[in-house]
């Protein structure tokens, strides 16, 4: 029986879709977890016809697994993942199981920011960065502002801005806590926009599926709360998008896979943030269809099963996603205004996050956003005219912890 196997998965959100999508495709689908209590309401899956409960960063108790699904008559065409930290291991299980047609070490290097820095330094788009290693305190003059980031952090949780030395020895200090046994990275920090770029490689070629402007809000983090997905990108960012995308590509010899990136669009140029061997998890799958009407997760499962990703799109809509955070903690007892604001002009798609009796607290990573909403326009204002006009609508009813 043809089957794909799935490391990993959240609730909603890209991860999720790809399974579903997976299903429909006439998979057999399998996932492997080590989250319990999905394990515990693995009847809220239906579309995953084998839950397996796992250690998911022990190789050999997945390679066990997998041998006596084998054993059963299931054919696992690919083994992936759409989730953060377990990119790089399911391919290293699709190197071991299947026809891998990534390149799992492309996949390890994009996810430590760490060594992507460092291999992408010389190029014009590196922003100016060093390494500070376990416990050691940083001499000679600095330049600031800077970020301090963990090189394993991911979804905003360790990034941190650094006005001034009293301001960076004390971030710098609390990160060395948190991560003894890691480095640390300190670079420039870039002024300008900043954009997210969502690319496929097919046979060497990288394909920018979607542009997007992102608008972050400045709290105790920098957390995404808007992104402007471009219906049609202006041609001087295509040209110069391509050159990036073709030298990220060169680079780490990517023959096919999918990556983001997130870039400052600075007065020197684009200033690459970070890049990512996946696509964006949250909303960003049902912006792209809100789009272009292309479901990137499901061509991405064509791509990594050997067939060739329809990336064609069917319409063209500019696309404003609006995500919800809360200025203060409380216990969640109710959210209204959902139906209102998925009935309201132009919009496309509302989801909201917590359960009654869920303690909300004001951001402190992505996983901090709470609800959001996909509004479609003929013009970028339109669309988030729209969404603005729909999420305040939406309120969460909240009680003192």
């Amino acid at each position: 029986m043809k089957s794909i196997l799935f490391i990993g998965v959240n609730k909603s959100g890209s991860s999720r879709e790809a399974t579903r999508v997976a299903e429909k495709l006439g998979y057999f689908i399998v996932l492997f977890t080590s989250n319990d209590r999905q394990y515990e309401q693995r009847e809220l899956y239906p579309e995953i016809h084998k839950m397996v409960f796992v250690d998911t960063t022990n190789m050999e108790a997945m390679r066990t697994e997998i041998t006596k699904l084998q054993k059963t008559g299931l054919d696992f065409k690919t083994i992936v993942s759409f989730v953060d930290p377990y990119v790089h291991i399911a391919s290293l299980l699709c190197d071991e199981f299947c026809i891998n047609l990534t390149s799992s070490k492309a996949i390890e290097m994009m996810e430590d920011k760490e060594e992507t820095r460092k291999f992408l330094m010389k190029e014009a788009y590196s922003p100016q960065f060093k390494v500070i290693g376990p416990n050691e305190k940083v001499s000679g003059k600095l330049t600031f502002p800077l970020i301090l980031k963990s090189p394993k952090s991911t979804g905003s949780k360790d990034v941190l801005l650094a006005q001034d030395l009293k301001q960076f020895n004390k971030h710098l200090t609390s990160l060395q806590k948190k991560y003894p046994e890691e480095t640390i990275i300190a670079e420039e920090y870039l002024r300008g926009p900043q954009y997210l770029v969502e690319v496929i490689v097919y046979k060497h070629q990288p394909h920018i599926v979607a542009v997007m402007k992102q608008d972050i809000t400045k709290g105790k983090r920098f957390i995404i709360t808007g992104y402007r997905l471009l219906a049609t990108v202006p041609p001087n960012l295509v040209t110069s998008l391509d050159a990036l995308c073709e030298s990220i590509v060169n680079t780490f010899n990517i023959e096919t896979g999918a990556f983001h990136l997130e870039l400052r669009l600075t007065s020197k140029g684009w200033k690459l943030v970070e890049v990512n061997p996946r696509i964006s998890g949250g909303a960003m799958n049902k912006m792209i269809e809100a789009a272009y009407g292309i479901n990137l997760v499901e061509q991405t499962l064509k791509l990594f099963l050997g067939e060739e990703p329809d990336l064609q799109p069917t319409q063209h809509y500019f696309v404003y996603t609006k995500y919800l955070i809360v200025k203060r903690k409380g216990i969640l007892e109710r959210v209204t205004g959902k139906l209102r604001a998925t009935k309201s002009p132009g919009v496309y798609d509302v989801y909201i996050k917590p359960k009654k009796g869920t303690l909300l607290i004001p951001p402190l990573s992505m996983g901090h956003r709470y609800a959001y909403i996909i509004a479609q326009g003929k013009s970028i204002s339109e669309a988030v005219r729209l969404a603005n006009q729909a999420s305040r609508l939406i309120k969460f009813h909240m009680r003192e912890p």
